[in-house]
């Protein structure tokens, strides 16, 4: 249960009221789904409009930044999820993810994604990254940053970097703030949390499925579960 109550438009000042309008049309375009509680980490944020529109410049300029494929940073952002355990990323992101090309298959591979025939190389070595990232402490070796100068430029680094870290940022905000699944992926397979890799580089291994998080015993389908974290522009919410 959300800990701070959203704000409702008839209490937010216009340009704040506008910020929200636009965010619900962008993630609803994002994620090809609306719900209810769709924008609830920004209306949450709306208690503090300066930060809001300050994070939403964020998100809108994450959101113009082209140089690494789609699809690579929705599944970077999805496996950060995984690892943060927040459920609205998790929803969100799993339906993200989905339109962005994955299969079912692949979001339910995603824990055991080193053995798995469903991840190229390339896709492995971003996952690898997105794991070192979102452990604590960070975790990346000069070894595997060395690999991914193999394949990406300096601005592209930077970009992946990134949204790796953002999505960190959101699922903290939401977690600290109890702010649960919308509602994103009910009825559609969901990527599942995953225990955190540790410093010393135990990689992440699935956590068993918590009743919040929406996947079924077998790791199959959603019901108003979590889904993997995106968020779009000012779209993608805290």
């Amino acid at each position: 249960m959300t800990r701070i109550q959203p704000v409702q438009p008839s209490e937010a000042g216009p340009l704040t009221r506008v910020v929200l309008r636009t965010a619900r049309r962008k993630t609803r375009q994002l994620a090809g789904r609306e719900t209810d509680k769709m924008i609830e980490p920004l209306e949450v944020f709306a208690h503090a409009p300066r930060l809001l529109l300050g994070y939403g410049m964020m998100e809108l300029a994450t959101e113009k930044v082209g140089r690494v494929e789609p699809r690579l940073k929705e599944l970077a952002q999805l496996k950060a999820a995984a690892l943060s355990h927040c459920e609205y990323c998790i929803d969100i992101g799993s339906s993200i993810a989905r339109r962005s090309g994955l299969s079912d298959e692949q979001l339910l591979a995603l824990p055991s994604y080193r053995d798995s025939k469903l991840f190229s190389a390339l896709e492995k070595l971003v996952l690898d990254y997105a794991s070192g990232i979102s452990a604590t402490p960070v975790d990346v070796s000069d070894e595997l940053f060395a690999a991914l100068r193999e394949h990406f430029d300096e601005a592209q680094l930077v970009e992946l970097t990134s949204v790796i870290a953002l999505e960190n940022f959101r699922g903290r905000f939401n977690l600290a703030l109890g702010i649960g699944a919308a509602g994103f992926s009910e009825g559609m397979v969901c990527a599942v949390p995953e225990t955190k890799r540790t410093g010393g580089g135990e990689h992440a291994q699935p956590a068993p499925a918590a009743p919040a998080v929406g996947a079924h015993a077998s790791g199959a389908r959603a019901s108003g579960a979590p889904a993997a974290g995106a968020q779009a522009a000012v779209a993608r919410g805290g």
